[in-house]
């Protein structure tokens, strides 16, 4: 789609583009906006809305890609909800969240405007119909819905289906297992509406990243990494829904056995004391690192600089949609193993792109990536294959122009 700005400024185009969260965590959903807004940004102005004590690294990379942003005083409590207490407080927190930024957002006149949301669909259905009365509104689904009693489903498919009747409701997913999994959700018209704008990466940054063996030698000191071992990266929240706990022991079976492996985990957030207590439990000692994000500069290339270092990624989650980590370690050259779960296999195949192992096996973890450490031409197939699947079928560009023009096509309904 090759548009500007003048030429979209016709009557029934839209001029503004507004992406909006309500939580503070950050990570495969912002990263998927970065590459929408740049788009968007040749057709219209951009301004990204989100809640107060929003990460620093986040927002520098906002003004890297020069998008106006904005905050409200509200953000939904991520912890665990524990016991029916908790799960009212929850709800709660959640009600008033939105809230306070539906009445934020009732400061601005949304014509000719088009609204990106996460908002859930199961969750939010009133915020959504609010939004929606001021103008197109866009959410994006990561994850598959998981299942729940046929009381909460029925809930749910009402949801989905007053909302898919509303002509400003679109659907995106960023995965296809993902758009499956709404099948039963959603009306059939609807259901083929849904667009699929898959997470992806950008290849002008995976090109930037090529270092010299100088600057590597300076990014393996910086973070004080064992070149001499065979280093075993993940990147993601340092939770558990990734795996975190399989990771390590994973490591620690690998490290009882021989001196010749050292793990890093890169986190987008500061683990808890308790967090960091239980790891050290694995005695891995300076062997394991756990970095997070803003140690490592305000550009996702920086990221990409250190990632560069790796022998090989592994990510051994329970849950996920399609992770921007496993595609951006793919597109880097990095032999990756990850679970066959969820839109895993749409990236990895197994034994050809990557590794598949299924989650909570810390040992078919630890003997994958044995089988990588002492087989150099399986590395090197699937790092050439992994490599030219991620490059040819996830390039940020032509997904973001999918995107906008499907903003542009709903605001002409």
């Amino acid at each position: 789609m090759k548009q500007n700005k003048e030429e979209n400024s016709q009557p029934n185009s839209p001029h503004n583009f507004f992406y909006i969260w309500n939580y503070l965590e950050w990570g495969g959903a912002q990263i998927l906006f970065f590459g929408l807004m740049k788009e968007a940004q040749k057709v219209g102005e951009v301004k990204a809305e989100m809640p107060e004590g929003s990460n620093k690294q986040l927002l520098k990379f906002l003004d890297n890609i020069n998008i106006q942003y904005n905050f409200f005083d509200a953000h939904l409590n991520s912890a665990p909800a524990i016991g029916i207490s908790g799960k009212i407080k929850r709800h709660l927190n959640k009600i008033f969240c939105e809230f306070k930024l539906l009445t934020y957002l009732s400061r601005y006149n949304f014509e000719k405007s088009v609204i990106h949301t996460e908002l859930a669909p199961w969750q939010s259905l009133l915020a959504l119909l609010w939004l929606c009365r001021k103008a197109p509104v866009f959410v994006t689904m990561h994850n598959s819905l998981p299942p729940v009693p046929k009381w909460r489903f029925a809930l749910w498919k009402l949801k989905f289906w007053v909302l898919a009747r509303n002509k400003k409701f679109n659907l995106f997913t960023a995965n296809i297992n993902t758009k499956e999994s709404l099948r039963p959700l959603v009306p059939n018209n609807f259901y083929n509406k849904i667009t699929v704008i898959y997470a992806n990466v950008n290849c002008l940054e995976i090109e930037q990243s090529k270092t010299t063996a100088t600057e590597s030698e300076k990014t393996a000191k910086k973070f004080n990494l064992q070149t001499n071992k065979f280093l075993v990266f993940c990147v993601g929240q340092f939770i558990d829904r990734k795996g975190r706990w399989i990771f390590l022991e994973a490591a620690r079976q690998l490290s009882e056995e021989s001196d010749d492996f050292a793990f890093v985990w890169i986190s987008n957030s500061k683990p808890s004391v308790e967090d960091l207590k239980k790891a050290k439990s694995y005695n891995l000692g300076a062997k394991f690192l756990l970095i997070t994000s803003d140690q490592i500069g305000t550009e996702h290339v920086d990221l990409f600089k250190l990632l560069r270092q790796a022998d090989v990624f592994a990510l051994p989650s329970y849950v996920e949609g399609l992770p921007i980590s496993i595609l951006e370690s793919m597109a880097l050259g990095i032999p990756t193993i990850s679970t066959n779960i969820n839109a895993i296999p749409e990236a990895i195949k197994h034994l050809e792109t990557g590794l598949l192992i299924e989650p909570g096996n810390s040992g078919a973890l630890k003997d994958s990536i044995l089988l990588l450490k002492n087989n150099s031409s399986l590395r090197e197939k699937l790092s050439i294959q992994g490599e030219k699947y991620i490059l040819e079928n996830f390039d940020e560009t032509k997904i973001a122009e999918i995107a906008v023009e499907r903003y542009i096509e709903s605001f002409r309904k």
